[in-house]
């Protein structure tokens, strides 16, 4: 029987990406990912409210590694890179490492115990693969496998992305998203009615999982996934261009999501920390987009916004 080693670190939210991605680099099996702002207003599989909990800006992110590797390495290595951190401005507050050791069941029980349906906009809703769920009239599912996890969809971040594109989808779209990582929002955009999807990210792994996970969901062979860096090198002429990155990937992207968004198209741009926004709002500006609808949901932003001549009614500038 394999076993595999539980590695849990605590660090400042605005950290949770660079963090998770630094922990698949190690060689992780997954991330879970466990933040108490995540629960608040939201029901549990039995519809019940969770029970109010003291709000932390520290999250816990748990990895699982096999047992092939050795975990003192693993913890050496990643107190380096995230000392390093904080010089790409990213905030990890007092940062401790916990590990442990978990036979195979115990590492699968555990992926469960993190993952349940959730209902995250009035028409999607997230399912983990393995759970039988019976959608009621006009819900649709998004199956996902957490596997190499790039996040559950639960996060506020992916909620508010989620949000903007049943805002501005009506059927018939080109979407391009950029980072695409579980795949979640190119799912969602096929579910909503979008004609073609195409889901880029840089890392090899995200691709792969993306692909997955859109092969656990029928009907979405207008899904395309392949590695790339943000835009560079697109030429699809997009009527949505979604991103749900860190702000100081995103600002690296307007001027490209620009050029490749049709007249009176949209961008979406979601994980972007407070103390980030203005830097956000500044580039997008400057490449010549208008603000038409800001979401917030404790210190995440998220930002919707229009190529067009026509400003009138739309906020922002």
């Amino acid at each position: 029987m394999n076993s595999w080693q539980e590695l849990t670190i605590h660090v400042h939210r605005d950290a949770e990406e660079a963090v998770s991605n630094l922990m698949i680099e190690t060689g992780s099996q997954g991330v879970a990912i466990s933040d108490s702002a995540d629960y608040v207003g939201q029901e549990d599989r039995f519809g019940e409210l969770y029970p109010e909990v003291e709000q932390s800006d520290m999250i816990a992110i748990t990895a699982y590694y096999p047992d092939t590797l050795d975990i003192e390495e693993i913890k050496a290595d990643l107190a380096t890179r995230l000392a390093d951190l904080t010089g790409f401005g990213l905030e990890t507050g007092q940062v401790s490492l916990e590990s442990q050791e978990l036979a195979e069941e115990d590492w699968a029980e555990n992926w469960k115990k993190y993952y349940e349906p959730a209902r995250i906009t009035h028409d999607l809703t997230i399912v983990p693969s393995w759970t039988d769920y019976e959608a009621s009239e006009g819900e649709k599912t998004i199956r996902l496998d957490p596997g190499m996890a790039f996040g559950t969809g639960t996060h506020p971040t992916t909620k508010m992305s989620l949000f903007a594109l049943e805002q501005v989808l009506r059927g018939g779209e080109t979407v391009l998203d950029v980072g695409t990582g579980s795949g979640v929002l190119s799912i969602a955009s096929s579910l909503l009615g979008a004609k073609d999807i195409y889901a880029y990210d840089l890392d090899e792994v995200a691709v792969r999982v993306a692909q997955e996970n859109i092969e656990l969901n029928a009907n979405t062979e207008n899904i395309h996934v392949a590695t790339g860096n943000l835009l560079q090198g697109v030429d699809i002429q997009a009527d949505v261009i979604v991103a749900n990155i860190l702000a100081d990937i995103l600002v690296n992207m307007t001027e490209d999501a620009y050029r490749l968004v049709k007249d009176e198209g949209y961008l979406i741009m979601s994980g972007i920390i407070s103390e980030k926004l203005d830097m956000v709002l500044e580039a997008a500006y400057s490449a010549g987009f208008f603000l038409e609808t800001h979401m917030v949901q404790g210190e995440w932003n998220a930002l919707v916004f229009k190529k067009t001549d026509d400003i009138s009614g739309i906020i922002g500038g």
